[in-house]
C-alpha cells in the first residue's frame, strides 16, 4: 500500500503524519507493507526540513523524525495509492489537479479516519500559533494515523 499525506508547504501536518504512521507500522510488524512518503500543495518550503515547533513538540512526544519538504505532482497520483489531505483547502487542490475518476477516488480527509472527529474536520495548521497548536495538532494526527491503521490492517478500507 503506497500512502502520501499531504498539506500545504510539507512543513508541520504531513511529515508529522508520514513518520507517526510509519512507527505505528513499525510498532506493528506491518511497516513493509507500506510505501508512504509526504508533500506539499505548494512549492513554496520545497527542500527544507520540516518544522522546528514541530520537530520538537513530537520529540517531547517520543517521535524524532527528519526529511525534506517536497511539492506534490500529478505523476504521485499514479505512485500512491492512497492520498491523504490534512485540510479541505488542500483537498479541493488535489482533486482540481485530479484528471480521471480513479485519481479523485484515492483523495480522502486525514480526519474521516480520526474516532474522535468528523469526515469533513481540518487538521489545524499551528504555523502561526503558539506552542499548544502544535501538540493539539500532534495528538489529531497520532489518532487519525491509528485510525488509518485500524482500517488499513483490519481491512475495513481497500482502495
Amino acid at each position: 500500500m503506497r500512502i502520501c499525506f499531504v498539506c500545504q508547504g510539507n512543513i508541520i501536518r504531513s511529515p508529522l503524519a508520514e513518520h507517526i504512521f510509519l512507527r505505528l507500522a513499525d510498532e506493528k510488524g506491518v511497516v513493509e507493507k507500506y510505501l508512504v512518503d509526504s508533500a506539499g500543495t505548494i512549492a513554496y518550503h520545497a527542500g527544507e526540513k520540516p518544522d522546528r515547533r514541530m520537530r520538537q513538540a513530537a520529540a517531547e512526544r517520543g517521535l524524532v523524525y527528519s526529511g525534506k519538504a517536497r511539492q506534490f505532482n500529478r505523476d504521485d497520483f499514479d505512485r500512491y495509492d492512497l492520498i491523504i489531505a490534512m485540510d479541505n483547502a488542500n483537498r479541493r487542490s488535489l482533486q482540481s489537479w485530479a484528471v480521471t475518476t480513479e485519481q479523485q477516488n484515492k483523495i480522502h480527509l486525514m480526519r474521516e479516519f480520526d474516532p474522535q472527529g468528523k469526515p469533513n474536520l481540518d487538521v489545524p495548521d499551528p504555523y502561526y500559533g503558539g506552542p499548544e497548536g502544535f501538540v493539539s495538532t500532534f495528538e489529531i494526527v497520532k489518532r487519525s494515523c491509528e485510525g488509518l491503521m485500524e482500517a488499513l490492517e483490519g481491512e475495513q478500507y481497500s482502495p
